[in-house]
């Protein structure tokens, strides 16, 4: 399992995802879920995958391939986001499509899932969430975020949180503490954690990057924090009348 968020505010974009891959009990291993494809000053791009690791990794080494050869359609020649979520859909679609032959009866599932966003030059920034049959969707007005992998645990703080005019900061915070409830809940997800923020309009690969190992210093005092202050919180409310 793993679990990614993206967030999409008026200053830019959020990206955060763990980099825990499980092949069963006794085997767990790390690598990066997040994916970054640029051309300076042309487009910025960013991807987050969720699920099957044979075809999430097919998938970026398929998109990779296209730069490469200078296939018709790559990710470098869409004038829209939204066409480029078009085309990662159908390209995921055919890559789980090859292991149909295995039957459900197998036990092994090839579907994968993905985050997009970024912004190409003459365009906003723009967020897409890619499910496995290949179609897309947005961010809702209200709640602009979205999440793949183990969503559950995470999400109440984005909700009560997230806003599109939330400020940088807060929201880089948010997607910590977000990604810092998920992992206490479920052993699946883990670090290294990374967080990458794209302003809006700077449309280079660099965009502000961190990632945070298991002892990271910072992400040691945010979750004491958080744990503290939600004790707090919960002991400061009012008490239960008497039945």
């Amino acid at each position: 399992m793993t679990y990614c968020l993206a967030i999409q505010l008026d200053q830019g974009l959020v990206f955060c995802s763990d980099s825990r891959t499980n092949a069963g009990p006794d085997r767990v291993s790390t690598y990066s879920k997040m994916h970054r494809f640029s051309v300076p000053g042309e487009r910025q791009l960013v991807m987050l995958a969720a699920g099957n690791l044979a075809t999430t990794q097919a998938v970026m080494a398929t998109l990779e391939r296209d730069i490469k050869e200078g296939a018709e359609l790559n990710l470098h020649t869409p004038d829209y986001v939204s066409d480029i979520a078009d085309y990662v859909g159908e390209l995921s679609v055919k890559t789980q499509q090859k292991y149909a032959d295995s039957g459900p009866e197998s036990g092994f599932n090839a579907e994968a899932t993905f985050i997009l966003g970024g912004q190409i030059k003459g365009q906003e920034q723009e967020l897409y969430l890619i499910y496995a049959e290949g179609n897309h969707i947005t961010i809702s007005g209200q709640f602009p975020y979205l999440q793949i992998g183990e969503t559950k645990y995470g999400k109440p703080i984005l909700d009560r949180i997230i806003r599109p005019d939330t400020n940088l900061e807060t929201a880089m915070r948010c997607a910590l503490v977000s990604m810092d409830s998920t992992m206490r809940s479920n052993a699946t997800v883990g670090p290294p954690i990374e967080l990458l923020y794209c302003p809006k309009d700077l449309m280079e690969k660099s965009g502000n990057y961190r990632k945070f190992a298991e002892n990271d210093e910072y992400l040691l005092k945010l979750r004491e924090a958080w744990d503290v202050n939600i004790h707090k919180a919960f002991n400061d409310l009012p008490e239960l009348e008497e039945l």
